[in-house]
């Protein structure tokens, strides 16, 4: 099975310890950059705050709802976040890059997972990252704006 790639990046005018905090705050935060129009029944299950922390919610994208539960992991504090998918292989990676001194953060958000067999796969890969992509890009704008 090919894998489904989606990366998107975007220059945000803060820290990347300022966005880390943002980003990191699954519970106050973060559904303030999740639209409606493509994320619902968004909850923190457990923790909250950075790594241990469970969400669910419903991703809408391509005309489908699909659920998620992703728990979040920090292999590097601070620079990245790692969403791993509890019922899938999805993997969903925030890479924050300070630029210009630290004053502004190049945040890259990329998702990859192993996509379906068959002629269903061969759909998916074509559509589903272009569909994903705008999704986040609503996504980073709303970061940029937020933080």
């Amino acid at each position: 099975m090919a894998q489904v790639v989606v990366q998107t990046e975007r220059l945000v005018a803060a820290s990347p310890q300022r966005v880390h905090a943002f980003l990191a705050d699954y519970r106050n935060n973060r559904p303030r950059i999740l639209s409606p129009k493509y994320f619902r029944d968004y909850r923190v299950e457990q923790g909250g705050d950075g790594a241990g922390t469970v969400v669910s919610y419903r991703l809408r994208a391509g005309g489908r709802d699909r659920p998620y539960r992703m728990q979040v992991e920090e292999p590097n504090d601070g620079e990245l976040l790692v969403e791993h998918d509890i019922d899938s292989s999805l993997v969903t990676t925030w890479t924050l890059t300070p630029i210009e001194g630290g004053e502004r953060t190049l945040v890259s958000l990329m998702s990859r997972r192993e996509g379906a067999p068959g002629i269903g796969g061969f759909f998916e890969r074509m559509f589903a990252p272009r569909a994903l992509r705008r999704i986040y890009d609503d996504v980073l704008q709303r970061l940029s704006t937020a933080v």
